[in-house]
Formats: C-alpha cells, structure tokens, sequence
C-alpha cells in the first residue's frame, strides 16, 4: 500500500446515503469473513456476502489491505462506542462484563487478520492511539462502578486491557471462545467487589 493509498482511506469524503449503506454492508461482510478465514478471505465472496458488485467494493477498497485497514478501524470504533450505551443500560459489573465480551469478539476478528494488519498498522504511534482509546473505553465503564463501591479501588484501565489481551491470546491459542469467558470470570473477581 502506498501512503497515498492509507491517506486516501483515512480522508475519505462524506458519501451518499446509498453509497453509505453499501460500504457499511461491505465493512459488515468482511469483518465476517476476515474472523472466520483470515485475511485469505475472497474479496469476491464478500462482496456477494454484501449484495454488491465487486467493483463496488473495489472502487471503495482498491485494494484488500485498504479493505482489512478500514474494517479493524471500524470495529475499533465500534468497541468504543459501545462502552458509553453500555453503561446508560446495564449494572456496572454487567455493562464491563459485556465489553469484555466484544472485545474477545473484536480480538478473534483481529487475529483472523493479524498477518495483513501487520503491512497495514505499521505506524507506532497509531496502534499507541488504538490502545488509548480502548483504555478510555474502560475507564468509561470502570467509572460509574468505582462511584458505587462495585469497583475495586485503583484498579487501572490499562491493566485491564493488557489482562484482556492476553485472555484474547491464549484463547486462541487454545482455539476455545469458551475458555476466554472462563477467564473474564477470574478477571472480573479482580476488579469488582460482588
């Protein structure tokens, strides 16, 4: 990919609203299929998977590194967004616990791309951003439990989020979604009190 390229995909200008529900299915299908067969995925196969001509998603993604590039960025938003209606509409333990839970999710996905993730993310200072905003996400969520003593004191986002990055690695290590819930448990019973 050259830097025009990674510019073009991050200084796009606002499209149609058809042209916005196209991408947005397109983005939907690849983060499907780049979960379930890493990047390998068949650009061909999700464009169909997005009801779309190829060459719509190749006019939007010229290419699949473009694709990949704008998918991880929309789940990152995504998981972050996530946290503030989380906590307008669960318990705070339920809201953090549910996060966690996508955050899994976004890793399995991100995993399933890490190979291409590696050409694209080659800038420090980005995924230093990424971490960032993944870290205020859960001090969003940690906040409205430590006001009600359900949050153990001092815990730190950060050191949540590293916790929740090595729960994701080795459950896929061990190819098992189910052990990674397993251990949100036991992370769980560090940071909150009940």
């Amino acid at each position: 990919m050259t830097d025009h390229e990674g510019d073009t995909a991050r200084h796009r200008r606002p499209l149609r609203a058809d042209a916005q529900r196209n991408e947005d299915k397109l983005l939907e299908a690849a983060a499907t299929a780049f979960a379930r067969e890493g990047a390998g995925a068949s650009v061909k196969d999700i464009a169909r998977a997005a009801g779309v001509g190829v060459g719509t998603l190749y006019r939007r993604f010229p290419s699949k590194e473009l694709l990949i590039e704008a998918v991880y960025r929309q789940e990152v938003q995504r998981l972050c967004e996530a946290a503030p209606h989380l906590t307008a509409t669960l318990p705070p333990r339920d809201a953090l616990r549910t996060w966690m839970e996508h955050f899994i999710d976004f890793m399995t996905a991100k995993q399933g791309m890490a190979d291409a993730l590696a050409v694209v993310l080659t800038d420090d200072n980005e995924k230093l951003h990424t971490r960032a905003l993944l870290a205020d996400a859960i001090a969003h969520l940690l906040a409205p439990g430590t006001g009600t003593s359900v949050t153990r004191p001092g815990v730190d986002a950060q050191d949540v989020l590293m916790a929740l990055g090595g729960i994701s690695l080795m459950a896929a290590g061990e190819q098992q979604r189910d052990l990674a819930t397993r251990l949100i448990d036991l992370l769980l019973h560090g940071v909150v009190t009940g």
